[in-house]
């Protein structure tokens, strides 16, 4: 038996942009993809801790160090740029394995950094 279980997450970031004219998704900081384990074009959940809003989208790589973290398309609707959001992603894994798997949890820095 396999069961989803949260393989990673960018904890607390701020949302610096909002992009309604373009196709959906999140664009992120690469910085903190790669801290993170995620990977462009990879299926994630956002929380948003102001409004209560969870949705799903994909990832866009952003710039590097920039400390981006923009919602593009009808996501852009549902935060407000300074909202804090969680970022997850999840993997599907055998039963067994998943009772030690061990998620990987970045807490950013002011400015959404290292």
């Amino acid at each position: 038996m396999e069961i989803e279980v949260l393989k990673s997450k960018i904890h607390c970031v701020k949302v610096t942009q909002a992009n309604l004219n373009y196709m959906g998704s999140i664009t992120i900081d690469e910085d903190l993809m790669d801290a993170a384990g995620m990977i462009a074009g990879e299926k994630v959940q956002i929380v948003d801790n102001n409004n209560g809003e969870r949705f799903v989208t994909y990832i866009i790589k952003g710039e590097r160090g920039s400390g981006c973290i923009c919602l593009n398309g009808a996501a852009a609707r549902k935060v407000v740029v300074g909202d804090i959001v969680i970022i997850m992603s999840f993997a599907l894994m055998d039963f067994e394995e998943a009772k030690t798997f061990k998620p990987t949890i970045v807490f950013p820095k002011e400015g959404n950094l290292l």
